[in-house]
């Protein structure tokens, strides 16, 4: 499972990607706009930062304006993919994009029938909202499972993005279910990577090796 950054921060891309496992970004206007940049400066940025794909949202409601904005937003970089909603408008400019061989996002999928959807729209990637599934009660790593059982019994090569993952523990579950990518908030990956039995065995053999060339 590739690991994507949820993010507009410019050095929180900038820093995951020093770590040399970050596959993707994905962004979203309500990240847009609470990290305070231009929104095409922002996503350049991004795609200077990260070998790989970099979704943008339009914030347009009808296909023609989505399919309008999608061919902008690819003209910026190779590496853009175009984010649309989960609706009948999304739907159809999707299929316009994709078939200008345009990659496509297609987020806030709810079910696997929208899932499936998307998918024969030509969408590259459709995303799953995993925390707001939970938030309602519902079995957001079912809705990956069965997707993913969709997909490959129907050899359909839509990648599944994980989104909306709330803890580490998503991360583990989202590969377990099958998703291609997860997409995670800066403030989780740390959390990955954190371990007290790693610290405290790293503490030990620092010590011991300190002790052995006192002698």
């Amino acid at each position: 499972m590739k690991l994507y950054i949820d993010s507009a921060v410019i050095e929180q891309v900038r820093e995951i990607a020093s770590w040399g496992i970050l596959s993707g970004v994905t962004t979203n206007p309500s990240l847009i706009a609470k990290a305070g940049g231009d929104f095409r400066d922002t996503i350049v940025q991004i795609c200077d930062l990260v070998q790989g794909p970099v979704s943008a949202e339009v914030t347009t409601e009808t296909a023609e304006e989505m399919f309008r904005d999608g061919m902008e937003f690819s003209s910026w970089d190779p590496a853009v993919v175009v984010k649309l909603p989960t609706t009948i408008e999304g739907l159809k400019a999707c299929s316009s994009l994709a078939g200008k061989g345009i990659a496509v996002n297609m987020t806030l999928c709810f079910s696997p029938n929208q899932a499936l959807l998307c998918a024969r729209a030509g969408a590259a990637y459709v995303s799953p909202f995993i925390g707001r599934l939970e938030d309602i009660n519902q079995d957001g790593m079912g809705i990956i499972a069965d997707i993913d059982e969709i997909f490959s019994k129907h050899k359909i090569k839509t990648e599944i993005i994980a989104a909306s993952i709330r803890t580490a523990y998503h991360v583990t579950q989202a590969a377990l279910a099958g998703a291609d990518i997860a997409t995670i908030p800066h403030s989780l990956f740390s959390k990955l990577i954190a371990h007290p039995l790693t610290d405290s065995g790293l503490v030990q053999f620092m010590a011991d090796w300190r002790a052995s060339q006192q002698g």
